[in-house]
């Protein structure tokens, strides 16, 4: 047999693992009954599932009509600032608030991308901060400081 799309080889790989793994963990909790689910029901069959689907897209990649697809070069600066964004919003939510930590998520995340613009970062960093706000603030009553701390 012959690997003929890697992506979806790679994907079925990483779909089995993740769903064994949740499936293996599920089974150290309370099963239950399909009546009465116990806390390892639900990630029992969910982790089956996933596997179950990873195994259909790795017999896929190996068939004569999957398109011939190579998984590219790992690109580091991508995975680091999509993680650097993360945790810079973790540190910068309780002194600079809310509103200015998704604005730094927002736009070092969408810098990763090869197709960045400002004024479309602009917009989708204003309709996630009043969003959430809504969400979170409103709808939640979350309470976290919502501006940085010298306007406060």
């Amino acid at each position: 047999m012959k690997i003929r799309n890697q992506r979806d080889f790679g994907a079925g790989i990483m779909y089995m693992v993740i769903g064994l793994f949740f499936t293996i963990v599920a089974t150290q909790y309370p099963m239950g009954t399909a009546a009465k689910m116990g806390p390892g029901y639900f990630p029992f069959f969910l982790g089956i599932l996933m596997s179950f689907l990873g195994l259909l897209v790795l017999i896929k990649s190996l068939g004569a009509k999957a398109a011939i697809e190579s998984i590219p070069k790992f690109n580091w600066r991508i995975i680091g600032l999509i993680t650097g964004s993360v945790v810079l919003y973790g540190i910068l939510l309780p002194t600079m608030g809310f509103v200015v930590a998704v604005f730094v998520l927002v736009f070092m995340s969408a810098s990763a991308s090869h197709e960045f613009h400002w004024k479309g970062t602009l917009i989708n960093a204003t309709f996630l901060v009043i969003f959430t706000y809504s969400v979170f603030v409103l709808g939640l009553k979350l309470q976290f400081p919502l501006l940085p701390f010298f306007l406060q």
